[in-house]
């Protein structure tokens, strides 16, 4: 265990407040770096690495105790799906790199982000189902993410977006396999009927997908890429099957491959209120995702760090 994240746990460990970042790859857009129809943000660890390596700058500045590297978009599948395995090391060793420079010198975590996304279709924001990989070769694809995020350095590995019993399940296994720390991020939204669902899996209850990544036992768990309205009931469903650390970090806007669209979005001071709801629900972790940005996770440190 590295002494960043040994901070981190030690304060978890004591009921502490930790603060996430908020969207890395919505405010890489937002400064003005393309966004790929295939591979979102990935390609600005390489293409404008300046701009990554301030957007993390700012979330430090902001009072965030983790960061989460540019490795969300990296997808495994994704770069299976393309013929692009082979590059995959040098996009995450790239975001890596520049995550851990713009923490140098303090004792801020970087996290190493692992998603299942798969490729979408432009002006969608769903998820390609009909692309599918064996469970032999979605294990293999996931463990190779998972070893060029632990050889690159990070801190821990931070499993986003698990929205299924399937795919999630695989790639949590493989971050564990690594023997670094690994939170795990579970998504909802509602179906027609107003169920919790996974997020773009309207086949998997929410609850099930809960039960099946708690019982993998992690070091935390979060709702997270999920509506704030959604995620009252979503840490509900969460303690009734995982006692440790919970965190929150809520989407705004929606995705329209390739870009983000920042509409509807909930003010620094809105997240403030939802995320003190979420602190007496038993929320320790609190962060943004996409459409939050640094102004959003100042507020959360002044006001929560000393809770």
């Amino acid at each position: 265990m590295s002494a960043n994240y040994k901070l981190v746990a030690d304060r978890l460990s004591r009921g502490e407040t930790i603060i996430l970042d908020g969207g890395t790859g919505t405010d890489i857009q937002r400064r003005g770096a393309p966004m790929s129809g295939e591979t979102w943000c990935a390609e600005a660890n390489l293409t404008h690495p300046e701009i990554v390596k301030a957007v993390h700058q700012d979330y430090i500045s902001a009072g965030a105790d983790v960061i989460t590297a540019n490795t969300f978009a990296s997808s495994a599948l994704v770069f299976n799906n393309l013929g692009r395995d082979h590059e995959l090391s040098m996009v995450d060793n790239a975001a890596v790199r520049l995550a851990k420079e713009a923490a140098s010198g303090s004792m801020v975590a970087v996290a190493g982000s692992m998603s299942t996304m798969r490729p979408m279709s432009l002006g969608s924001d769903r998820n390609d189902l009909s692309l599918g990989w064996t469970e032999a070769e979605a294990r293999q694809l996931f463990r190779n993410k998972a070893r060029i995020l632990k050889d690159a350095g990070v801190d821990f590995i931070m499993m986003e977006l698990m929205r299924d019993t399937d795919y999630a399940v695989w790639a949590c296994e493989s971050a564990l396999e690594t023997g670094l720390p690994v939170w795990i991020g579970v998504s909802t939204e509602r179906d027609t009927a107003g169920t919790l669902r996974g997020w773009g899996r309207a086949d998997c209850r929410f609850e099930d997908i809960v039960a099946a990544l708690a019982a993998l036992k992690p070091d935390a768990m979060s709702v997270m890429h999920s509506s704030p309205n959604d995620t009252d009931e979503a840490i509900a469903v969460l303690k009734q099957y995982w006692t440790g650390p919970i965190g929150t970090y809520p989407e705004c806007g929606y995705f329209q491959s390739p870009d983000w669209l920042f509409v509807d979005v909930i003010s620094p001071e809105g997240l403030l209120d939802k995320s003190r709801d979420w602190r007496r629900l038993g929320a320790s972790i609190f962060g943004g995702c996409c459409g939050i940005g640094p102004d959003h996770i100042a507020v959360l440190a002044e006001e929560l760090r000393s809770l």
